[in-house]
């Protein structure tokens, strides 16, 4: 085909027949603008390293500048040249190149010059004849368009005949709209009127769209377009020069692809969450049904193994997706166990630890759905038939395995698909694992702090208690706050409430070694300034032996904890603390005051001593215990805090676990700086219808009175089933005490929960619990004590000592917290006491 006149190029030396050229496109100021592939393989220059360069990097010698300049003179006067010349590679060899040079013009004058050249050396001298141009524009790997200026086109290369699928004649006096329309013509050809208009070549200009070469695969072209001038300057057509890009573009959304992966999966540490993210992720992006299945031990926080065994474990379907509501292809739903058949793809991705790329999924449909004929029917049904199946793997170990597959889609699966389907996964799988690892952690954490916080607290007749714990890392739910109820002797109870230096495990762990050594130091009934004390030195101790491990020994050092202890026969409560806040007082009537306790130092610093205060407390206050992070916080001082937890405070009426609520609410209203401990105790008072005492002389006699007046007591409470063992209970300590201590004795028998039996004097002297040999005549006594009841013990008091002993009451028994108070009547039993007096007391 003859190219139309005022298209072709100023010849001024004998025409090339030049196929396979190498173009560029130069600039007025000699500048490189528009590099082919064709040029870099011809002088090895990558587009890269030619764009924005100078044309005279591509002169052979210095001496051709000469030359080039009269040339250049030349196409300036005459619109274009052509002929040969020599070009320098990039290795430095010389090439002869036949070379034709265009001009084109915009209309505010600019001009640029299209440079096309061929290796002539190779060329046979029969070949060099005068028609090589058309030849070059022909076959060149570039695909060349030439079209009028109402865009029709009236002349193609074979190049862009192949891209579009559509023979050249039926193309000719065209638009592309009419010959391409799976193309967004109406873009390009906006492209071409803007350039027909400025005269500015629109360079590397992309798009995608479907061909009838390809009419159903996605393919993507880089254009360059260029105004074509006559002589007299006019425009006379428009030129565009394309390549297939698909490569690249395919390249790039694949990158694109997988950075929207990362923002997309992996936005919770929960495993079944994350492995749907995936699945939702990959349909319909890559794939028209997505499962992914995980291992059960995967699902369950297990460490998984690094080499699985030869057998297929269970699993279970963590997450899928379709282009379906509802994802009707499935044969299980999110969390059903999965069956697999060992000769599936399934099976073998996961054994093997490799992808298993399926493009036609008819020849290994059987052993794909093995031997279940619900998923042959659903693969039918459904009309699956391109497969891929990746194993999730992370640090080694096999997580589990994601299956791709495409029914609706046009394009089986390929290589490409494979390799952004595998690295789509290994993003998730790292997700995953980071999830799974997150859950090992968490209930490891988890377990520890349950273990070690008390799982129930009961005040019992003493008081009513109501509980909150807020660790400031509340995803873990570890920290090192502790608060504690722990029953006593006597009815009493201990309020205990601590805390330590820092957040995590490490400060859990701290936590509760001090609060097992506060049951164990509360055990020996010890008063709150001497347990104070004795955890001091065990705190100091911790801190010598941890001393290499900077974090334990932080937690350790500076710990608070404050310790009360309540008896509600007295309605005492004593208390003493190590560093820690003053706690709140509620009388009856409403009244917050904060009670001035001396201020101990923080548990390790072995400066000061402990000293605790007693309040006297009616019946129905209230008791705040709490740590600092409940009234210290980053937008508030301590002041303010407390101002605010008076106020919430003052609604004691309502229900201590509605109250906690209030208090919660009120003073946490901005994210938490530190861990929150609260402890509410309303306190009872057992009177004297659950209580009776007697003073005792310190003479053998008065054994027989001390029973008579207990076995009468028990008569009134209607203890009889406890007579017997209550009997022998109050000789055996009243002896004890007549015989190893010094007087006055005081008897007293308490009823609650258990029935409580204590025996008072004077000396400071411990009894000790022994096994008398069958020699001994004595030495037994306190052995049946320990047989006989629930638990016995010995507490000093300010006096002396106080030996109790405490028994189960009959279930029908137990008591109402408040019973009505009797006045027992006042007798001076220095003295022998008589029957009348017995019956008194009794």
């Amino acid at each position: 085909m003859a190219i139309p006149q005022g298209i072709a190029p100023t010849e001024t030396h004998v025409p090339l027949d030049m196929a396979d050229a190498a173009s560029a496109l130069i600039d007025a100021t000699g500048t490189i603008i528009g590099w082919t592939p064709t040029a870099e393989r011809l002088l090895g220059y990558p587009a890269a390293d030619a764009m924005k360069q100078s044309a005279r990097m591509l002169l052979a010698v210095p001496e051709d500048a000469a030359k080039a300049e009269a040339i250049g003179s030349w196409c300036r006067e005459h619109d274009g040249w052509g002929g040969l010349g020599r070009l320098r590679h990039r290795d430095g060899r010389r090439i002869e190149v036949g070379l034709r040079i265009s001009a084109m013009r915009d209309p505010g004058g600019d001009v640029a010059w299209l440079v096309s050249g061929i290796d002539v050396g190779s060329i046979p001298t029969w070949a060099l004849s005068g028609s090589l141009l058309q030849a070059f524009l022909t076959r060149s790997p570039v695909g060349i368009a030439v079209l009028s200026p109402d865009l029709r086109y009236v002349w193609l290369n074979d190049t862009l005949e192949r891209y579009g699928g559509l023979p050249r004649e039926q193309r000719m006096g065209r638009r592309m709209a009419e010959c391409l329309p799976g193309l967004d013509t109406e873009a390009l050809e906006a492209q071409m009127r803007q350039v027909l208009e400025t005269g500015k070549p629109v360079i590397d200009y992309e798009y995608r769209g479907w061909t009838m070469a390809a009419p159903h695969r996605e393919h993507a072209y880089s254009t360059s377009f260029f105004r074509l001038d006559n002589a007299e300057g006019h425009p006379v057509a428009v030129c565009y020069m394309g390549i297939d890009v698909t490569d690249r573009w395919r390249a790039r959304e694949r990158l694109a692809l997988l950075n929207e992966a990362s923002e997309q999966i992996g936005s919770t540490l929960d495993v079944m969450r994350t492995a749907q993210e995936v699945a939702d992720f990959a349909v319909p992006r890559l794939a028209d049904f997505v499962t992914v299945d995980l291992l059960e031990s995967v699902l369950r926080g297990e460490e998984p193994s690094a080499r699985p065994a030869r057998t297929i474990p269970a699993f279970r379907r963590a997450g899928q997706a379709s282009i379906h509501e509802g994802c009707p292809e499935s044969i299980a739903a999110r969390g059903d166990p999965i069956t697999i058949s060992p000769a599936s793809p399934f099976a073998c991705c996961f054994l093997e630890g490799e992808s298993v790329l399926d493009s036609e999924l008819d020849a290994s449909l059987q052993a794909w759905s093995g031997d279940d004929p619900a998923r042959a029917r659903k693969v039918h049904e459904f009309g699956m038939r391109s497969l891929i199946v990746v194993p999730i793997c992370a640090r080694g170990a096999l997580l589990g395995v994601a299956s791709f597959v495409r029914s609706r889609h046009p394009d089986p699966f390929e290589e490409d698909d494979l390799l952004l389907a595998e690295e789509l996964v290994a993003r998730a799988a790292l997700n995953i694992d980071n999830a799974s690892r997150y859950s090992r952690e968490r209930a490891t954490a988890l377990a520890l702090q349950r273990s070690l916080l008390p799982h129930a607290l009961s005040g019992g007749q003493a008081v009513e208690v109501a509980s909150r714990y807020l660790p400031t890392d509340a995803r873990s739910g570890v920290g090192g706050d502790w608060f504690d109820v722990i029953p006593l002797s006597g009815a009493r109870v201990a309020l205990v409430v601590g805390d330590v230096v820092g957040h995590g495990i490490n400060a859990a762990a701290t936590m509760g070694r001090l609060r097992t050594a506060v049951h164990t130091l509360a055990d020996m009934d010890l008063p709150p300034e001497e347990l104070l004390a004795h955890l001091d030195d065990l705190v100091i101790r911790l801190t010598e032996e941890e001393s290499g491990q900077e974090g334990v020994a932080a937690a350790v050092l500076g710990a608070t904890c404050l310790y009360a202890i309540y008896d509600p026969v007295t309605r005492r409560c004593t208390m003493a603390r190590a560093g820690h806040p003053t706690p709140a007082i509620v009388d009856p009537a409403g009244e917050v005051t904060f009670p001035a306790l001396p201020a101990g130092p923080p548990l390790g610093l072995g400066s000061l001593p402990f000293e605790s205060a007693e309040l006297e407390l009616p019946a129905g206050s209230l008791i705040a215990l709490y740590t600092d992070g409940l009234i210290e916080n980053c937008d508030q001082d301590i002041d303010v805090g407390l101002g605010r937890l008076s106020n919430a405070l003052g609604q004691a009426v309502l229900p201590l676990e509605e109250l906690c609520r209030t208090v919660i609410d009120t003073l946490l209203t901005s994210p938490q700086t530190d861990d929150v401990a609260l402890l509410l105790a309303r306190t009872h008072g057992l009177g004297t219808g659950h209580v009776a005492s007697w003073d005792l002389p310190s003479d053998p006699a008065v054994v027989a009175s001390a029973r008579s007046l207990a076995m009468r007591q028990l008569a009134e409470w209607g203890l009889d089933e406890l007579m017997t063992t209550t009997e022998l209970i109050v000789s055996e300590l009243v002896t004890n005490a007549i015989r190893h201590g010094t007087g006055p004795i005081r008897l007293r028998l308490i009823r609650h929960d258990v029935l409580i039996c204590e025996v008072t004097d004077t000396s400071s002297t411990s009894p000790r619990l022994r096994h008398a040999r069958t020699t001994d005549e004595g030495g037994r006594g306190l052995f049946l004590v320990a047989q006989l009841t629930r638990r016995w013990g010995t507490r000093y008091t300010e006096g002396g000592k106080l030996i109790w002993a405490e028994q189960d009451l009959p279930e029908r028994d137990l008591p109402e917290r408040e019973l009505p108070e009797r006045k027992l009547p006042e007798r001076d039993l220095s003295e022998p006491l008589s029957e009348r007096d017995l019956s008194e007391s009794a």
